[in-house]
């Protein structure tokens, strides 16, 4: 008979170092997700420029809105291992579940007000992975944003995406004070609102170090420009795309070369 052996205090330590997320570091990969997408050419687009996941609006307010047919008939473009992302906004429990069965493989993002139990309730008591959004005040109300609890409050999700508190719901290519976020957050951070090839990569250097990893999310910053040099919601350019991959790219180059470029988060 195996004699039980009891865990030492250094059995019990390496255990936990086994089962804890891994903390942020320079040679992390940043991830990337392309969202706002409904066309197929912008859907190849994203994914030659090496995208890591696209999403799929489903709320039908937003000008970048598709259906779930939709969504699935782009989704099934999709090479393995770039995965779809479906975005509601306060949509009804079995509504959600319905949609995400259209479309294997998807990930659910709640960007409305929707509670932890809602949450919880539309993935299958998470048993599909789903994102929540933290929509952060502009300005000095960053600050105020109490992001420690709000990552405590939603422990189940993937991930907690950070993005500017505008009207309506996202995709309002507005960033806020990314230094004004806690230094540590217990979760996975997705850095989204106002991004683009521009600003990437001091966002990068800003939010990184403040969660377990970090992937970032752009949907305006890649838009099309139309004749007014507006971007067109729901209209991707492929050349942003790819120039946006690339200074994400660039970032974790340079951050693999030199770690001590992370900006502190203190």
């Amino acid at each position: 008979m195996n004699q039980a052996i009891a865990p030492t205090a250094t059995t019990t330590a390496a255990s936990q170092r086994l089962h804890a997320p891994v903390q942020a570091s320079a040679n992390v990969r940043t991830r990337i997700k392309i969202c706002g997408l409904t066309r197929e050419e912008d859907v190849d687009a994203a994914v030659a420029a090496g995208a890591d996941a696209v999403g799929f609006v489903l709320y039908a307010p937003s000008p970048r809105a598709v259906t779930p047919q939709r969504a699935a008939q782009l989704a099934r473009r999709l090479p393995p291992f770039v995965t779809p992302v479906l975005l509601f906004v306060n949509e009804p429990t079995p509504n959600v579940i319905a949609a995400s069965t259209m479309i294997a493989g998807a990930t659910v993002q709640f960007h409305g007000d929707e509670t932890p139990q809602d949450c919880l309730a539309a993935t299958g008591q998470g048993a599909r992975p789903y994102l929540r959004a933290a929509r952060i005040p502009l300005g000095d109300g960053a600050a105020q944003f109490d992001l420690v609890k709000y990552a405590q409050d939603y422990s189940h999700a993937q991930a907690i995406l950070l993005d500017a508190h505008v009207e309506g719901f996202g995709g309002g290519g507005k960033a806020f004070h990314w230094s004004l976020l806690p230094p540590s957050v217990s979760s996975h951070l997705v850095l989204s609102g106002g991004l683009t090839p521009a600003n990437v990569t001091d966002g990068i250097l800003q939010v990184r170090p403040r969660g377990y990893s970090l992937a970032v999310d752009v949907s305006s910053g890649v838009e099309a420009d139309g004749p007014d040099g507006k971007p067109i919601k729901g209209l991707k350019d492929a050349v942003k795309i790819q120039r946006f991959v690339a200074a994400v790219r660039a970032a974790d180059a340079q951050l693999a070369k030199n770690p001590h470029e992370l900006l502190s988060a203190t």
